[in-house]
């Protein structure tokens, strides 16, 4: 057994591997989901599946940096997103085809694809020419997604990108993170307010904005992949369709 996976098994801080990551943003994910769907009065499901994004957002820049092949990584994740459009658009709209709104995984991959742009660009090691792409990119992808109707819409792609611009475990990268979080959220997405008494003062909670707490499980993360096979990365992407397919199906037997 080599120190490396010695190391994996026994990590000398609690942390949170890669594998842990996926489960949990995939059960605040159903939550969600399951709050649009069977249990719309439960508003405290669709609170904590405000922290489901952010966190698929950040594994998705982690996949990046650490798949073997950008080509194949990005070819499964559109095959997915084609997968999943269906379930998605019966989920959303009650419809087989719902063009007015695309499932999260068109989101991620408009990102990825800007990263894999600047990346490219950062590489020539020309600063002048990664800065101009750099806003070009960050601009156009803010565009596509607002135009393309992807799920969070530009406000999603730029959530990957805030992803990738303050990755690392410096502290300017965390408090880079909080403050484009919550510019994003709270400033840009906004949405409902809940009203809070505090030290006798009323103030009102922005509920979107609970997906700031998604940067506590994903500070947790020091690079531990986990458990890891071929299945559980398949299944990691099947339940994004299976589930969203099922729930349309209970809800449409619940409507009958």
């Amino acid at each position: 057994m080599t120190n490396r996976t010695t190391n994996e098994l026994t990590p000398k801080h609690f942390d949170l591997s890669a594998a842990a990551l996926h489960i949990l943003a995939m059960v605040f994910m159903l939550m969600d989901h399951m709050w649009a769907t069977v249990f719309p009065a439960q508003d405290w499901l669709t609170c904590v599946g405000r922290v489901a994004f952010p966190i698929f957002a950040f594994m998705a820049v982690e996949g990046y940096f650490h798949s073997r092949s950008f080509k194949k990584y990005a070819l499964r994740m559109l095959l997915f997103a084609v997968l999943s459009e269906i379930p998605f658009d019966l989920m959303y709209g009650g419809t087989w085809f719902y063009p007015v709104h695309q499932n999260v995984i068109w989101t991620l991959l408009t990102g990825l694809m800007g990263i894999r742009l600047m990346e490219a660009v950062r590489q020539k090691q020309k600063p002048w020419l990664f800065a101009v792409t750099t806003v070009l990119v960050v601009l156009l992808g803010g565009v596509l997604g607002t135009l393309g109707m992807v799920d969070y819409y530009g406000v999603g792609v730029l959530t990957v990108f805030v992803f990738y611009f303050f990755r690392g475990r410096q502290w300017w990268c965390l408090l880079g993170q909080i403050a484009a979080l919550y510019w994003l959220n709270v400033e840009l997405l906004g949405g409902l307010m809940y009203p809070v008494q505090l030290f006798g003062r009323e103030f009102e909670f922005c509920q979107q904005g609970l997906a700031l707490l998604a940067l506590i499980p994903i500070w947790l993360y020091r690079g531990r992949q986990g458990y890891h096979s071929k299945p559980f990365q398949y299944l990691c992407y099947a339940f994004y369709p299976v589930h969203m397919l099922i729930l349309a199906l209970t809800l449409n037997f619940i409507n009958r």
